[in-house]
Parts: structure tokens; C-alpha cells; sequence
């Protein structure tokens, strides 16, 4: 689902992902993206920007995806610039998580 936001995105979405081992995807995924993009995260938080020009694209503006870790899920927020940013992001951060989720994929993303 794509809504509207007032802080420079134009569509966002999140999904809570049920999982016990949510800091430790969470740290993954920002340590496998960190070499090509502006990564910061904690055990508990994490975010990554997607440039606008990524592999690429040319959308109207980065992207950013923050990821924060539960006892018991992984949120992961996305707000992007244009419906097509954020659908691509959707799934490649979908498809990157169950990667490192190998045990327990595919994990369920209902993207909000």
C-alpha cells in the first residue's frame, strides 16, 4: 500500500516481519549494503539510503530504508520518491532479508 508522507517522500510503506533473529538480519543486511550506499546502524536500527541514480535509475530523489529490531519482528519502512522506487525496493529487500533468512524463509512482508 502507497501513501502519502509530508517529509520529502512521496510514497512509503512497512512491513513488520515476524522473526526472532530480526537485529541479526537487520546487521546483515547493513553490512552487505554499507559498500555501496550511505549505511549507519546499531544492533537495534539501521538505515540505508538509496540513491536516485542507484543501478542506474533516474528517480526525482533518494530512497531510505530503516530497519528497526524487535524481540519478536523486523519493521522495515521505505520511503521512496515515485510508486516504482518504492515497489522495487519492496522486493529487494525482501529478497535480500530471506537470503540471509535462509532457514526460515520466505518470510512473510505484508508491506503496509
Amino acid at each position: 500500500m502507497t501513501t502519502t508522507t509530508t517529509h520529502g517522500a512521496t510514497h512509503s510503506a512497512t512491513a513488520r516481519v515476524p522473526t526472532g533473529s530480526a537485529s541479526r538480519y537487520l546487521q546483515q543486511l547493513c553490512k552487505h549494503w554499507q559498500h555501496d550506499m550511505k549505511v549507519e546502524f546499531t544492533a537495534d536500527r539501521g538505515t540505508i539510503v538509496f540513491p536516485r541514480d542507484a543501478r542506474g535509475a533516474d528517480w526525482p530523489g533518494d530512497a531510505i530504508v530503516t530497519l528497526d529490531a524487535e524481540a519478536d519482528a523486523l519493521v522495515t519502512r521505505i520511503d521512496a520518491t515515485a510508486a516504482g522506487q518504492l515497489e522495487a525496493l519492496e522486493g529487494a529487500v525482501a529478497r535480500h532479508i530471506d537470503r540471509f533468512a535462509f532457514r526460515e524463509a520466505p518470510l512473510p512482508f505484508d508491506w503496509q
